[in-house]
């Protein structure tokens, strides 16, 4: 009964008055304009995603993070970004839209512990593991290792999801959704730094694969 009484209170938070405002009001311009088609990869990744959990996706251009927001429309996603953002002018736009700000030339401690802690909580964060906007959009960049430290320390499952944009006004936004991996079942907390490498090239390769499940499907 308390546990049903802190997800009600969390569900209502006056923090996502904004957020949840300006995600309803831009909900149907949104499928208007992308009418968007999930596609999943397995029986299991249909299942919604519940509890906390860390999603990683390719990283083509500025609108992505609207275009995983509608990737997985029922959760609310905390983003996050380099904290060059939180220092513009934009910085409140960015905060009500529950962005973690990091420094990514120097990813410490400090920044982990906000990210798991969020994690912990329930929350659905979002990242972009090649670090920056891919200008190369046809091939994936290198995936960083950090994103495993944060899964491995908040104990969530990754999801992997792959977006394949708009090459015309046209087309439809497809959204590939992968089966979750849990790394902590398999590793535990304190695994090799040669094994988190490998496994930051593992999950490079399911984008990969999700990659080539997008562009085999009918534009």
């Amino acid at each position: 009964m308390e546990q049903k009484r802190t997800n009600r209170a969390k569900l209502f938070s006056p923090r996502y008055l904004v957020h949840d405002f300006i995600k309803a009001t831009a909900a149907i311009p949104g499928l208007i304009w992308m009418r968007p088609r999930w596609i999943f990869e397995t029986k299991a990744a249909r299942k919604r995603i519940r509890g906390g959990a860390l999603l990683i996706a390719n990283h083509y251009g500025f609108f992505d993070p609207m275009y995983l927001m509608f990737a997985v429309w029922y959760r609310r996603h905390h983003f996050i970004c380099g904290k060059e953002f939180f220092e513009s002018r934009f910085r409140w736009l960015f905060k009500q839209f529950l962005c973690i700000p990091i420094d990514r030339a120097n990813f410490n401690f400090n920044s982990l512990r906000e990210i798991t802690d969020e994690l912990k909580k329930g929350s659905l964060v979002s990242i972009f593991p090649e670090g920056h906007i891919n200008e190369d959009g046809d091939n994936l960049g290198a995936f960083k290792s950090g994103m495993v430290l944060i899964a491995l320390q908040g104990r969530v499952p990754i999801v992997p999801v792959y977006v394949k944009p708009k090459a015309h006004f046209y087309n439809r936004v497809t959204f590939v959704i992968g089966e979750p991996i849990d790394l902590f079942a398999r590793y535990g907390r304190r695994p090799s730094m040669s094994e988190i490498d490998a496994i930051a090239q593992e999950l490079q390769q399911k984008e990969e694969e999700l990659k080539q499940i997008a562009y085999q499907k009918r534009r």
